[in-house]
C-alpha cells in the first residue's frame, strides 16, 4: 500500500515565531504534529446566526479587554467592514446592536456572510450580532428586543407562478 503524503500546516508568521511543534505518535504508528504554543490555543467566543431575505450571516463574538476610543474590530469576510460595507449608512447598521449597548469597544466580531444583497447582508449581521450579545449576557435581550433587532425580518421577493410574467404581473388582455 503506498504512503499517504502528509501536509505541513502553516502558521502565520506571528505564531511561527512562538509555536512550538510536539511530534505525537499514534496508535498505528504514524507521526503526528500538534501546536503546543499558547497563543495558538483557540480564544472562547459567542456564534450566532442573522438572516433576512436570502443573506445569512454567522457571527462569531470575542470579547475583549475595553479600551479608549475608536471602536473594536468588525471583520466581514476578512475584510475590515468599512472595506466591504463602503457606505455610511451600511457601516451604522452592521454596528447598531453594539452601539445600542455603548459597548462599541468591548467586543471584536468575525462575520461571514453569503448570499441576498449588500444592504440585506448588512441587516443579517446586525440579526446574527445581536444574538450573540444576547448568549453573551441575556440581560441585552431587553434592550435589542425593544431596538427590533431580534426580529428576524421575513420579507423575501414573492416566487413566479405559471402563466404569469412575474410573481402577479398576467400577460397583457385584449378585447379584440
Amino acid at each position: 500500500m503506498p504512503k499517504k503524503k502528509t501536509k505541513k500546516k502553516e502558521f502565520s508568521n506571528e505564531l511561527k515565531k512562538e509555536a512550538t511543534v510536539q511530534v505525537v505518535k499514534t496508535a498505528k504508528g504514524g507521526k503526528k504534529e500538534k501546536p503546543t504554543a499558547l497563543s495558538s490555543r483557540p480564544r472562547k467566543y459567542f456564534e450566532a446566526v442573522g438572516r433576512r431575505k436570502t443573506a445569512v450571516a454567522r457571527v462569531r463574538l470575542f470579547t475583549t479587554q475595553p479600551f479608549e476610543g475608536g471602536e473594536g474590530k468588525i471583520t466581514v469576510n476578512g475584510k475590515p467592514y468599512k472595506q466591504y460595507f463602503s457606505l455610511m449608512e451600511l457601516q451604522q447598521i452592521v454596528e447598531a446592536s453594539l452601539a445600542k449597548l455603548k459597548s462599541l469597544n468591548r467586543f471584536e466580531v468575525e462575520a461571514k456572510v453569503k448570499g441576498g444583497g449588500i444592504r440585506s447582508q448588512a441587516e443579517a449581521i446586525r440579526h446574527g450580532l445581536a444574538r450573540a450579545l444576547v448568549k453573551f449576557n441575556a440581560d441585552f435581550r431587553k434592550k435589542l428586543k425593544r431596538a427590533g433587532y431580534l426580529k428576524r425580518d421575513p420579507r423575501m421577493k414573492e416566487r413566479k407562478k405559471y402563466g404569469l410574467k412575474k410573481a402577479r404581473r398576467a400577460p397583457q388582455w385584449a378585447k379584440r
